[in-house]
């Protein structure tokens, strides 16, 4: 009974550090903290943002954030916001599916920039959980996207 106990505390104690780690994403990428957002994946990581670019590793990580177009969305204004994960654990590694709007600011008013689904692939590594692959796709009537939060499998 107290190896199913401390199974259990494991598998709570992993879906929060998951939780915490994608919640992490928005504030940084608001605040431009690069390092500390490509931080969040493991070094040989990568994310792929449907419609813009496919970033492997650290540091191309980091370089999406430092870039024109997220700097010129800072400038303007704009506030990265995602859902609560659906998780799905399989020992050290897991998947979690949610949504994610980037909110623009546009003169006095506030608009949806972007609405996507997301796919994380996360690893327990020694310094914690990291994301191996996030893959974020526009909810534009794109199929992948649907794709994406069909695969959003029931807690486990």
């Amino acid at each position: 009974m107290v190896e199913a106990a401390e199974l259990r505390l494991r598998r709570v104690e992993d879906r929060e550090a998951i939780r915490d780690l994608i919640a992490r994403y928005g504030p940084l990428a608001d605040a431009g903290e690069a390092q500390a957002l490509a931080a969040l994946w493991t070094e040989a990581g990568e994310y792929d943002v449907g419609g813009f670019h496919v970033a492997r590793g650290r540091p191309a990580i980091a370089a999406l954030i430092d870039a024109a177009l997220h700097r010129a969305l800072m400038a303007d204004g704009c506030a990265h916001v995602l859902s609560a994960p659906a998780i799905d654990l399989d020992g050290d590694k897991a998947i979690a599916v949610n949504h994610s709007i980037v909110f623009r600011r546009n003169g006095d008013e506030w608009t949806v920039w972007r609405a996507s689904a997301n796919r994380w692939e996360l690893a327990r590594t020694p310094e914690g959980w990291r994301v191996a692959r996030r893959v974020n796709r526009p909810l534009d009537g794109n199929p992948g996207a649907f794709a994406l939060l069909s695969a959003a499998q029931p807690a486990s």
